[in-house]
């Protein structure tokens, strides 16, 4: 039965959880082997044609090590991990490859009711995709990187997973294999999408994904992969509504709970992000704890993110975007947010966002003035920050950041206080600012 969220006032939506009917099946029945070395996806896709006979249910994942392909799950259907259960991906990319596209690890695409949960591991096998930057590691790491067989480029800088010694490539160079990393988990078009309990590492690229979907939740999980992992966003809400992200702890190589809206054309056929809840969450290392952008074209509708706390991120509070990827932020509510340990700034603005892919360093933010972000209607309240670089930094121009009100918060910083390109761009009121005598 739906029920109402009401957001202090804000806005309030009716949400669903997944519709999972009683019946199940265990994965065992149908012929999956624990081994961590048989190939576990024809098990996988026979359980879920059972259960779709069945009208849908809980497919019971095991303890035990289940190598695998990629799973599609389908209407009704909850993908169900019992303590001790541990679902691997397979390292080998072919694996993913379906009619000429790679699959995500789990997805599902305009469907309903569909669930993951319980206490296990899903695991991306993550280190067998991503390119490695040369210094983000240490000198064993990268020796152990080499091992794998691999291309190092020519100025050593970065090592691709291309030209491996065990497993053949699926393009003709690495940049080209660069760019069909895959996501952990993804969901497309769907209906009541519930994800809880679950701990879900070491992605390709990004580890969790609702685009377009409606009444999403997303409790109690836990996201984690190395803090240098090239894209390893933790969760990404694309144009999605009536979600609740609720209890998490996240610890990413990249952004760690992040909004986007497509950029362009496409993000404003996509619509907005809209309905929001984000709260009681635990960010670690992370590039931002809470993300908007950098594309977000179909916009950002009444999002409250509320008693968040932020250890160790390199920023805290990232609203990031650039000409044609920008769109428009309208009733964003942020309160009760702790941050400690933050490399750089507490709460960041910036317009001219340059999105660099690995070995892509000179990539510059376009030059176009279509699609402008415009962050406005955003009011930060409560927050006590401890050793931020800087406290608050705004680069852009005023039209592109205005009515942002920063309320009742307390923050210490190491070098700079305020670095806004204008004054007009944040009002502050009853903040306290402290650093070093």
């Amino acid at each position: 039965m739906a029920a109402a969220l009401s957001l202090s006032g804000l806005f309030a939506f009716a949400q669903e959880p997944a519709r999972i009917p009683d019946n199940s099946v265990n994965l065992m029945e149908f012929g999956a082997v624990a081994d961590g070395i048989t190939l576990n996806t024809d098990a996988f896709d026979k359980a879920i044609k059972a259960l779709v006979k069945q009208g849908g249910g809980h497919l019971v994942v095991p303890e035990g090590l289940f190598l695998s392909g990629p799973i599609v799950l389908k209407d009704n259907i909850d993908l169900h991990l019992e303590r001790g259960a541990f679902i691997l991906f397979s390292p080998d990319k072919a694996d993913f490859l379906v009619d000429g596209k790679v699959k995500p690890c789990i997805s599902a695409s305009k469907r309903h009711d569909v669930s993951i949960s319980g206490d296990g591991i899903i695991d991306g096998n993550g280190e067998w995709w991503r390119a490695v930057k040369r210094g983000k590691v240490s000198d064993t790491e990268w020796a152990d990187f080499q091992r794998m067989g691999g291309t190092v480029t020519e100025d050593g800088s970065l090592w691709y997973p291309f030209g491996l010694k065990h497993f053949a490539d699926i393009a003709d160079g690495f940049r080209a294999q660069e760019k069909m990393r895959t996501h952990l988990v993804r969901f497309t078009d769907c209906e009541r999408v519930t994800v809880t309990g679950v701990t879900l590492q070491n992605s390709p690229k990004f580890h969790l994904v609702p685009q377009r979907c409606t009444d999403v939740i997303i409790e109690d999980v836990v996201v984690r992969c190395p803090w240098n992992a090239q894209n390893g966003d933790g969760i990404d809400l694309m144009s999605s509504r009536n979600v609740v992200v609720r209890g998490c702890l996240v610890d990413v190589g990249d952004d760690g709970i992040c909004l986007k809206a497509g950029g362009g054309p496409k993000g404003v056929e996509d619509g907005p992000c809209k309905n929001v809840l984000i709260e009681n969450n635990t960010v670690f290392h992370a590039h931002g704890g809470f993300v908007i952008g950098s594309e977000f074209s179909g916009g950002m509708q009444d999002i409250v993110v509320k008693h968040n706390t932020f250890s160790g991120t390199d920023t805290g509070l990232r609203f990031k975007s650039a000409p044609e990827r920008g769109g428009k932020c309208s009733n964003i509510r942020i309160s009760d947010i702790v941050m400690s340990d933050i490399r750089g700034e507490a709460i960041v603005f910036e317009t001219s966002y340059a999105n660099r892919a690995a070995g892509y360093e000179d990539a510059v933010a376009p030059e176009s003035l279509a699609y402008m972000p415009e962050f406005c209607d955003i009011v930060i309240n409560r927050v006590v920050c401890r050793d931020a670089r800087i406290a608050v930094r705004a680069q852009g121009t005023l039209g592109m950041i205005h009515d942002i009100r920063v309320l009742n918060s307390v923050f210490f910083y190491t070098e700079k206080e305020r670095m806004l390109d204008d004054p007009a761009m944040i009002f502050f009121r009853d903040c306290r600012f402290v650093t070093y005598p």
